[in-house]
This record gives structure tokens, C-alpha cells and sequence, in this order.
């Protein structure tokens, strides 16, 4: 028996080396288009009443450890927030995937958004232009005057920073130290089970849609979710939406788009029952939730509001 479960977990190390790929160290060179993007991203200015910034719906590993977060004048959220950390890995961004970019990303959702920033175009370049501090730094940034375009580039090339390398599943794909016996058996079954097929590649998921609740239904008709079918008008993509990184998921509960469940086991119990078709034991929950638990990453360095 020994046998038998050491050559699955040397199959499972051997299988994630294919699958996973670690996050590179990001090495950020002083840069005034970052440090400007980091500014206005702590900025209320750049919602409609200037009462909230972005870093009030990502404060916590990127998320915000809410339901559905709280914007404008209090308006609640319809949808849960996902973290704004490993951006740049994304296929395609929010849950229903309908922005290719990060610039689209940051336009069709916070800053517009009636429930979060609620602001317009108009209004937030007027505020820049007349800001001194903000006539200054895209000064040094760009060389030009302040404009709608040139913040949502410097709010990109901040984002693109905000990458959470140095887990211990990334030292472990290094090299550099071994998971343990309990970390080993909970990636073993996260490949064997095929939670891989869809939470896979350098951020575990972001890369595919999938339905929630795809092999047996889940009943979701308590919300009206702005799916994959809000985009496409397609019926089957009805309860699609995109595959959420697992990158730091023991740091952002609830989960989830309808930010139902606030337990990283009950959420493995879950998923594998709606999704993959499997009741758990409950010592598969403990050794799935530890291997989950060596995914949480560094906060990176340009994150921290005082560096």
C-alpha cells in the first residue's frame, strides 16, 4: 500500500511539473508610470462622490473579503470581487469574461460601474487636469499633460506588478523545498480527481470557461448572474463563467461568484461534488485544502501602500 501511494505522489510531482509552471520573480525598476498608476489606484478621486478608491474592493490579497463589495455611496455589488493579483495571466477578465484586456478591464468594470466608482470620463479627466499633484506626475510619467488614456495605462503598468510569486508550491516546482506528506497526497488528488482540468496552467484556472454545476446542477435561480451568457447570447453558456484563479484562495474567501461560501473546505466539498461528480471524504477535504493552502504567494512589494 505504501508502495502504491508513494509511486501516485511521485506521478503527481512528475504530472506538475507538465501542468504548473511557477510565477516568475517580478523585478520592478523605478518607474514614475508605476508609481503614478499605485497613486491613483489608492485615489477616491477617481470615483464619482471621491468617497472610494480601488484598493476598497481589493484590499485583502487583492480581493476584498466581501460577498459583494460596497462602492459608491454604499451601492452593493451584484457579483463578487475577484482579486486584481496575477492580472496579466488572465485569459479574459471579470467572471463573465467579457474584457480582453486590462485597460478594457478597468472601463467596463470599477470605474463606470453604477454599484462601484460610478464616475465618467469626462469628470475624471476634468479632476486630473486640475490637480497639481496629478499635473506633476504624469509630467514625470509621460511628459504630458494629464488625460482619461494615459491613467488607465498607468493603472495597467501598476497592475502588472501586482504579481504574488514565492509560494511554496512555486519553491516546491523549484526545487527548493518539499510539500509535505499531507500537501503531497492533496495535489495527488487534486490531479487524480481532475480539479487540473480545469484549475491549470501558471495561476490555476483564468484560462477557460466552465459551467457552475456542469455535471450535476446546481440551482442558481436566487440570482440574476451576469454569465458567459450576458455576452455571447449563446444558451449554453447559461451558468458559464470563467475559471477563477486558486492562486491565494485561502486568502479571499467567500467564494465564488455569488460570494456564497466562506469555507476554503466547503468550497472544495462543492466544486467536487457539482463540478466533478465525486463526494469527498473528509480526509480528501483536509489534503486538498492543505495542498491549496502552499498556493498562497507573497503580497507583492509595490502592494504595500507605504513602499
Amino acid at each position: 500500500m505504501k508502495t502504491f501511494l508513494g509511486l501516485i505522489l511521485l506521478a503527481a510531482f512528475l504530472y506538475s511539473n507538465e501542468l504548473f509552471k511557477a510565477l516568475p520573480d517580478v523585478k520592478i525598476k523605478n518607474s514614475p508610470k508605476i508609481d503614478l498608476g499605485k497613486e491613483l489606484f489608492y485615489d477616491p478621486l477617481l470615483s464619482k462622490n471621491n468617497d472610494i478608491s480601488c484598493f476598497n474592493c481589493h484590499h485583502t490579497y487583492g480581493a476584498d473579503n466581501k460577498p459583494f463589495s460596497i462602492g459608491d455611496q454604499g451601492k452593493i455589488g451584484d457579483i463578487n470581487t475577484p482579486s486584481v493579483f496575477n492580472l496579466p495571466y488572465k485569459k479574459r477578465y471579470f467572471w463573465n469574461g467579457r474584457s480582453e484586456t486590462l485597460e478594457q478591464q478597468l472601463i467596463d468594470g470599477p470605474l463606470f460601474n453604477p454599484h462601484e466608482m460610478a464616475n465618467d470620463k469626462k469628470t475624471i479627466e476634468k479632476r486630473l487636469k486640475g490637480s497639481p499633484k496629478y499635473q506633476k506626475l504624469f509630467q514625470q510619467a509621460y511628459n504630458k499633460k494629464p488625460s482619461f488614456k494615459l491613467m488607465l495605462n498607468a493603472l495597467v503598468k501598476f497592475q502588472e506588478t501586482l504579481i504574488s510569486t514565492n509560494s511554496k508550491f512555486d519553491k516546491y516546482l523549484k526545487g527548493e523545498l518539499e510539500l509535505s506528506q499531507k500537501e503531497k497526497k492533496g495535489l495527488a488528488l487534486f490531479i487524480t480527481y481532475g480539479c487540473v482540468s480545469c484549475h491549470n496552467g501558471i495561476i490555476f484556472g483564468g484560462n477557460s470557461f466552465q459551467k457552475f454545476g456542469s455535471v450535476i446542477e446546481k440551482d442558481e435561480s436566487n440570482g440574476a448572474w451576469e454569465d458567459r451568457y450576458s455576452v455571447t447570447k449563446n444558451e449554453e453558456d447559461r451558468l458559464v463563467f470563467l475559471v477563477p484563479s486558486l492562486r491565494n484562495v485561502d486568502k479571499t474567501a467567500p467564494y465564488f461568484h455569488n460570494g456564497e461560501i466562506w469555507s476554503l473546505k466547503d468550497a472544495i466539498k462543492m466544486m467536487s461534488y457539482h463540478n466533478v461528480g465525486i463526494v469527498l471524504e473528509d480526509n480528501e477535504i483536509d489534503e486538498i485544502e492543505e495542498f491549496l493552502k502552499t498556493l498562497t504567494g507573497e503580497i507583492p512589494k509595490t502592494f504595500k501602500k507605504d513602499q
